[in-house]
């Protein structure tokens, strides 16, 4: 039986922190704590700094040591994740419903009062070091962070951006100290968060466990960085000969865009599966790569769209023309049955995302920062219901992303025709 959640009781403390929590029957709890200070937020000449942080809050915090902060968050059976992306760091929580009070003060304790031990950053950044050092054996990750790079590229001034990996740099961890990573705890507060909470207690109730846990947060130092585009640049990188990978980025639609859902269709017609156009061009008729995909990204609250291909030297070209080939008949419109897919696998996604307690939870958050407010499942489906094949067609035919940002790795660059206006 499909569970319901009811709607969603929101309230923002004096502080900024947001609170966003639904009830809903059943024996366990989840909550997600997104704060807004990520990757971008790194000091130029110092990426890593919020990965690192991420790790050593965990090494004690108020009356515990490390050990026995470990030791409290086990002891309740916690299950942990989240981690550190580009605009915001998430603490995600689930457990059993009795140790929801439990569990909210210790993660207060962790946001607000850790112990940041000398001693231990020194481990943390030969652990991120060894991070990096295992990405240049991948030549996908090494295209993947040069053509960020290359479409967003670090702007002059305070931040690092977004053009780093959350582990950073090697430069950066090295000149990374204690005292620099104390400083990006200096940003953390409850300005701009965001916690979601779903489970069995009344939201009045979880309301007053988190006033009590986290209503002494200080607000920090909320902010979003600012994020550059360069479309139409065309760099081709050398490779080790055995094989070819191509990376595009596109403009695409923002998230408070009327156009949202519609754009998201379109790109699940282009690459949802194996009746996608890409999948089917690519691989069943001309097997020409062994990974091809485009889909949706959001950074600095705009939205791209983001290419990427793994092929042979050989094929490479070829490849990268069939997948323009394919974006650029998106103009032309979809098939009712390629319509009627892509729906139903958005529509799908939406409700096994809300029966999920961590899969709402983070719905939540998301929706929070993204939208600036929370979709319910059922109007997120009568949006998607009321989608039409003719609406879809109108707003792909008028929609205009404009040249990408291409990054070939291991070709030739005479072997490839620059969709774009400026060749590197």
């Amino acid at each position: 039986m499909q569970v319901v959640p009811l709607p969603t009781h929101l309230v923002t403390l004096p502080n900024g922190l947001t609170l966003a929590a639904e009830q809903r029957p059943g024996p366990g709890f989840a909550f997600d704590l997104r704060v807004p200070t990520g990757s971008a937020h790194d000091p130029q000449g110092l990426e890593g700094g919020a990965a690192l942080l991420e790790e050593w809050l965990g090494k004690g915090a108020g009356t515990r040591d490390a050990r026995a902060f470990q030791d409290a968050l086990d002891d309740l059976g916690l299950r942990r994740g989240g981690g550190v992306g580009a605009e915001a760091t998430r603490f995600a929580v689930s457990g059993l419903n009795a140790d929801l009070e439990a569990a909210l003060p210790l993660y207060a304790d962790l946001v607000q009062r850790p112990h940041l031990p000398e001693a231990e950053l020194e481990v943390l950044t030969d652990l991120a070091r060894q991070d990096l050092e295992t990405m240049t054996d991948s030549p996908a990750e090494q295209l993947s962070l040069e053509a960020r790079r290359l479409a967003f590229p670090a702007l002059d001034g305070q931040y690092a951006g977004y053009a780093h990996p959350a582990s950073g740099t090697l430069e950066g961890l090295a000149a990374s100290t204690p005292a620099s990573v104390r400083r990006m705890f200096g940003r953390y507060g409850a300005a701009g968060s965001i916690l979601s909470v779903v489970s069995a207690h009344p939201p009045q109730e979880v309301e007053g466990l988190v006033r009590a846990a986290f209503a002494d947060w200080a607000p920090g130092t909320a902010g979003a960085v600012p994020l550059v585009f360069r479309p139409g640049r065309t760099t081709h990188l050398p490779g080790d000969g055995a094989q070819a990978h191509l990376s595009l980025y596109w403009r695409g639609v923002n998230p408070t865009d009327p156009d949202w859902l519609p754009w998201h269709l379109g790109l699940g017609v282009l690459s949802g599966g194996s009746a996608s156009r890409i999948f089917v061009a690519v691989r069943e008729e001309r097997g020409l790569a062994y990974s091809a995909q485009i889909g949706a990204q959001v950074l600095g609250g705009q939205g791209f769209v983001s290419g990427y291909a793994g092929s042979t030297p050989a094929r490479a070209a070829e490849t990268l023309e069939v997948m323009l080939a394919e974006f650029g008949n998106l103009k032309r419109g979809v098939t009712p049955a390629e319509f009627a897919r892509a729906r139903d696998a958005l529509v799908a996604a939406s409700v096994f995302g809300a029966e999920s307690l961590r899969g709402r939870v983070v719905a939540l958050t998301r929706d929070l920062s993204l939208f600036g407010r929370v979709r319910q499942p059922a109007e997120l489906r009568g949006q998607l219901g009321a989608l039409t094949l003719e609406g879809v067609n109108e707003f792909l035919a008028r929609w205009e992303p404009g040249e990408p940002n291409l990054v070939t790795l291991g070709l030739p660059a005479a072997e490839v025709a620059s969709p774009g206006g400026v060749t590197a």
